[in-house]
């Protein structure tokens, strides 16, 4: 089954390609809309304190839509629902052609959103690690709609896995989506450790290479020191581009870029990221 690509109204995307067929886009004001093959993958940043897209509505927090060939995912839903849904809006993703969403962590610039959505689309199973409390379950279901407590890592469908539960203040899950390019490793804020979180994804699905990791990546307080390292374990790992976004850190981001060059790309509410 092809995805409801951005159906709902025109858009249209351009961008530029950044090396492999990872194609880098944003959606603006236009007159159509193109819909990817099975073999697309576009993950669409919804939620972000940086910007791509100056239409969008910036605060402090992360949410981003994956469309797989056989699913659609929210991950986090921001810190306000109401932002949440008019940059959907504007970007032309229907909340009631999401499939499932995933919260990474409990914290609000990452969860703060989901009540709001559940009241436009509750015919969801919402992925939560099993650490949260028993209100969010209780919200949920009085919403209508069902959750799934995640502990160990899980294929939520196919091609698509969770880390599980990671961490211990907060315990935090990441997404791993298995592309024809490789891996993509997508954070909420990445309090266990990023370079943890790129080897647990490397764990649940072996032997493919890690095409992109992005989200945020909690180096806003690294040293230079700590970044230079952290730099290294993702060229150990074969880290082949990044996307820091939300609360990775200014000076994080700058060594990012100064080390990838033309596989660095900026994070930010409006990002379309094609991975084909």
């Amino acid at each position: 089954m092809l995805i409801q690509w951005l159906r709902a109204a025109p858009a249209v995307l351009l961008g530029v390609t950044i090396g492999g067929a990872i194609v880098v886009t944003s959606v603006i004001r236009g007159e159509s809309s193109p819909i990817p093959t099975r073999h697309e993958v576009p993950i669409i940043t919804v939620f972000d304190n940086y910007a791509v897209n100056p239409e969008l509505t910036t605060q402090w927090g992360f949410a981003a839509v994956v469309m797989s060939p056989s699913v659609n995912i929210l991950f986090d839903t921001g810190s306000d629902g109401r932002i949440l849904l008019s940059n959907m809006a504007k970007l032309k993703i229907r909340p009631k052609d999401i499939h499932k969403v995933v919260t990474s962590h409990v914290h609000p610039d990452h969860l703060g959103g989901l009540k709001e959505y559940l009241k436009v689309n509750s015919d969801v199973e919402v992925y939560i690690p099993a650490s949260f409390p028993d209100s969010v379950r209780e919200s949920i279901t009085t919403s209508g709609a069902r959750y799934r407590d995640i502990t160990g890592a899980l294929q939520i469908d196919e091609g698509v896995f969770t880390t599980g539960e990671m961490g211990t203040s907060p315990i935090e899950q990441s997404l791993v989506i298995d592309t024809s390019e490789g891996l993509v490793v997508l954070t909420g804020c990445a309090h266990p450790g990023i370079v943890n979180i790129v080897r647990r994804a490397k764990e649940v699905v072996p032997n493919r290479a890690i095409a992109l990791v992005m989200g945020g990546f909690h180096l806003g307080s690294a040293s230079d020191n700590e970044l230079h390292w952290i730099i290294q374990d993702f060229r150990k790992l074969r880290v082949n581009k990044v996307v820091p976004s939300h609360c990775s850190g200014e000076r994080a981001r700058e060594r990012l870029e100064a080390e990838y060059k033309e596989n660095y790309i900026a994070g930010g509410v409006g990002n379309v990221l094609t991975l084909r």
